[in-house]
């Protein structure tokens, strides 16, 4: 499977269900919580299957946590749900992206901070849309918006984690 597709396939949560604080936070859990179900779920099943097999195994788990997770929204939270679209079907994609990129070892640390950085880019997201979408610019409550508005938080958070920056071509080819 192609990271770069799924990568970029998981940037529709983040920007289409993240036009106010609360759905960001809904949003935050929603993911979160799938992530870690899926890969608590996964754990076990790694050391039993083969690659094709771990990989069908992991969408029907994907799929099937999300389907749960939006069955109770829709029996316990109708209003929020609604509001939520079809966005959190798409919680799959984040769990198959988290299972691809971390690969078979179980590294949990490392899952709990790439999560923590997902729901604050979420939140951080989510409050900065509301606020700038009920002040002058509309734009902020558009996807269009949303993506101005994560590239520049993205740079922002380049440019005060100057460590944190990707190698130049330079530092590449002397590894």
């Amino acid at each position: 499977m192609n990271r770069a597709w799924l990568a970029a396939l998981s940037l529709a949560p983040l920007l289409g269900a993240s036009q106010t604080l609360l759905q960001a936070a809904a949003m935050a859990l929603l993911n979160s919580a799938a992530i870690l179900i899926h890969r608590a779920l996964m754990t076990p099943l790694r050391g039993r299957l083969d690659a094709s097999s771990s990989l069908l195994a992991s969408m029907l788990l994907a799929a099937s946590v999300v389907t749960c997770q939006t069955l109770s929204l829709q029996a316990w939270a109708l209003e929020l749900r609604q509001s939520l679209g079809i966005y959190p079907e798409l919680i799959a994609l984040s769990c198959l992206l988290f299972e691809q990129s971390l690969g078979t070892t179980a590294q949990w640390r490392r899952v709990m901070l790439m999560l923590a950085g997902h729901c604050a880019l979420f939140l951080l997201l989510g409050a900065c849309r509301e606020l700038l979408a009920n002040g002058s610019l509309r734009l902020a409550s558009l996807a269009p918006g949303a993506l101005l508005l994560l590239g520049l938080l993205l740079a922002l958070i380049k440019r005060a984690c100057p460590k944190q920056a990707t190698p130049t071509v330079k530092e590449t080819a002397d590894r």
